[in-house]
């Protein structure tokens, strides 16, 4: 099975979800992902949990064979832009790409807030989670937002995203504060 990234609508996301799950219903064998993540928002002095997307506007398909006929079908849909990195020439994910998407993905359909904890230097170590892996891609934290910001790499783009952590105390992470 190969994965491939959609651009779509940013905010249309979930109605062409629904879409290809009917197109499913027509005997293609078509998985779509639409990977989430928890982020903490403050309004007004009160504390929520949002549901916001890892990578907006865009839904990634998982297909057996992506014939020309389920191409073109899926070209035609409400709030399809393209498939990447072009309609004529469709690629699936792969290497790095794939890998990322995977990571994400393992967490389920929405990525909960991290573990993490401060070591006496003052540096983020993720105990579990979306982060963990991720480390070396961190370009900042906020401690107050309980947000770090990562820097991710698809289809030779740059681009950061902020992922929500919950701060746990080092020894209820079971290291003791001896490893990192």
């Amino acid at each position: 099975m190969d994965y491939y990234a959609v651009q779509v609508k940013t905010g249309k996301e979930p109605e062409l979800l629904k879409t290809i799950r009917k197109l499913n219903e027509e005997k293609h064998e078509i998985e779509a992902y639409f990977p989430r993540r928890i982020l903490y928002v403050k309004k007004k002095g009160i504390r929520h949990k949002v549901d916001a997307p890892v990578f907006p506007g865009y839904i990634f398909l998982e297909i057996a064979d992506l014939s020309l006929p389920l191409c073109w079908q899926l070209r035609k849909t409400p709030n399809f832009y393209h498939f990447l990195p072009n309609n004529q020439n469709p690629l699936p994910l792969a290497d790095n790409d794939l890998a990322l998407l995977r990571h994400f993905l393992s967490f389920g359909e929405v990525t909960a807030p991290s573990k993490v904890y401060f070591d006496a230097n003052a540096r983020i170590c993720v105990v579990e989670g979306a982060l963990k892996g991720l480390e070396g891609k961190i370009i900042k934290v906020d401690r107050r937002k309980q947000r770090a910001k990562v820097l991710l790499d698809m289809y030779t783009d740059s681009f950061p995203i902020d992922l929500a952590f919950d701060v746990i105390e080092p020894a209820a992470a079971g290291l003791g504060g001896g490893e990192r």
